[in-house]
């Protein structure tokens, strides 16, 4: 059957792909890189490769299925190979193997599928999934047979689904039981394209206009800022002159700088408190922090409030950054509800630990944060963060704008550790720069470096 199907030779990166063995490929990273195709002819070759085998293309329309992939697989194979049924979105081989197309909205839509095994799955753009969906998927991922199994993903930087994929396949951090060796990722670039460039030369023009955000996502294939990103401003690359920077090695800090302490509460989800030392010019340290969630992003570890305070009271006492030292404290005016028993506050204060009412305006404390994260003409900002503090670092450039509220930030993320960030800045809010120091960041960056979060 494969004498009959004709195909055009794939680019350096489709072949990278389509030789890929490790049970999760991921394949992008940028727009106009070949991925469909490569998905297409991937999912061909294993059909007509392995009699019986299963295979399903998963996408979260039905026209994004139907215009990327059903169409134009139906239009490779000639019905003697294979027939599409349409009421069952199924492409059936006359060796047994067959190709089930799924589109995917959300959570609801896997209801279907549960018990059904495949032995390859495809989730084209990824980056539009929730983890849970790729988790649900991977139960489906088994056979019986001597078959690979295998699911292959591809992706562009941002959507809802921008962190677990940037967490597994570039940050490359992992938690028990996820093997390193599994995971490969495969960068594509619209330059990688021969046949798109000499198609429509014009489309890689169209993506050097676009704003320097989607730019460097969609062009570049840079993870580091992504559309709808609220701190676009923080800036995580190593450089030892500390300008252009936010992310700085730990040092103690002197013993003349105050201490603050800042604190969001949490028990289903997490509960976050960072420390912080303040220099003599009024600039932020955030030293280090404590910060209650499981390995499951944004879920909390469930400590009571006692258990939260009898902590931080213990490393308050024991760690020599903060031993000995005034810690003031800020936190969510909330917690000092008594709501028919003890407030919060009052807990905190049988270990020793007090807080002053936070200034709880959202889109004004927001505000003084990116205040702070902006850098002067010298490229020096108002808030450095020390790099062991990695609930920061992992959940802050992943907030994104509340879709119903401009300028606000959309709390069904994981904003916890950017709700005390802001009681912190709130303390003392500074004035806008003025214009004149608003100096364009360098144009590429070096590469983040994650790999040591969480």
């Amino acid at each position: 059957m494969a004498t009959e199907i004709r195909l055009p030779a794939p680019n350096k990166k489709q072949a990278q792909f389509l030789r890929a063995r490790a049970k999760y490929i991921c394949f992008g990273g940028a727009r106009g890189g070949g991925k469909s195709w490569a998905v297409r002819v991937k999912a061909l070759k294993l059909a007509l490769r392995y009699p019986g085998m299963r295979i399903m293309i998963v996408r979260r329309t039905y026209p994004e299925l139907l215009n990327n992939h059903v169409r134009p697989l139906c239009g490779m194979v000639p019905r003697s190979v294979a027939a599409y049924n349409k009421s069952e979105r199924t492409l059936y081989f006359t060796n047994g193997s067959f190709i089930h197309f799924m589109y995917c909205a959300g959570e609801n839509d896997l209801d279907h599928n549960q018990g059904i095994e495949y032995e390859i799955i495809f989730i084209d753009e990824a980056t539009q999934h929730e983890e849970i969906i790729f988790t649900k998927l991977t139960a489906c991922l088994r056979t019986t047979k001597n078959y690979p199994v295998r699911m292959y993903l591809t992706c562009n930087p941002g959507g809802v689904g921008h962190a677990w994929v940037k967490r597994l396949f570039i940050d490359r951090s992992y938690k028990p039981g996820e093997r390193p060796e599994d995971y490969v990722f495969i960068q594509s670039l619209v330059t990688d394209n021969k046949a798109l460039m000499r198609a429509d030369p014009d489309y890689k023009r169209q993506l050097e206009a676009l704003p320097p955000k989607l730019r460097r996502a969609w062009l570049e294939g840079k993870w580091d800022l992504f559309e709808g990103q609220v701190f676009e401003e923080l800036r995580t690359e190593p450089n030892p002159s500390r300008t252009f920077t936010h992310v700085i090695n730990g040092f103690d800090p002197p013993r003349s700088w105050r201490r603050f302490r800042s604190y969001d509460w949490g028990y289903a989800r997490p509960f976050s408190c960072g420390w912080w030392a303040v220099d003599h010019e009024g600039r932020l340290y955030r030293i280090l922090e404590l910060y209650g969630c499981t390995d499951t992003p944004n879920e909390g570890v469930k400590w009571t409030t006692d258990e939260q305070f009898r902590k931080i009271a213990q490393i308050e006492r024991e760690h020599p950054w903060l031993a000995g030292c005034a810690i003031e404290g800020v936190a969510d005016p909330a917690i000092f509800a008594k709501d028919g028993g003890v407030s919060i506050a009052e807990t905190a204060a049988k270990y020793g630990i007090y807080f002053g009412r936070g200034d709880n305006k959202r889109i004004p404390g927001w505000m003084q944060v990116h205040y702070r994260l902006r850098f002067d003409e010298n490229g020096l900002p108002m808030m450095y963060v020390f790099d062991n503090c990695k609930a920061f670092l992992r959940t802050m450039p992943l907030l994104v704008y509340d879709p119903h509220t401009p300028e606000d930030v959309d709390s069904s993320g994981e904003d916890h550790v950017a709700d005390e960030v802001r009681y912190m800045c709130m303390l003392d809010p500074i004035s806008p720069p003025p214009p004149e120091v608003h100096r364009p960041l360098p144009h590429d960056p070096l590469e983040i470096c994650w790999s040591s979060l969480r």
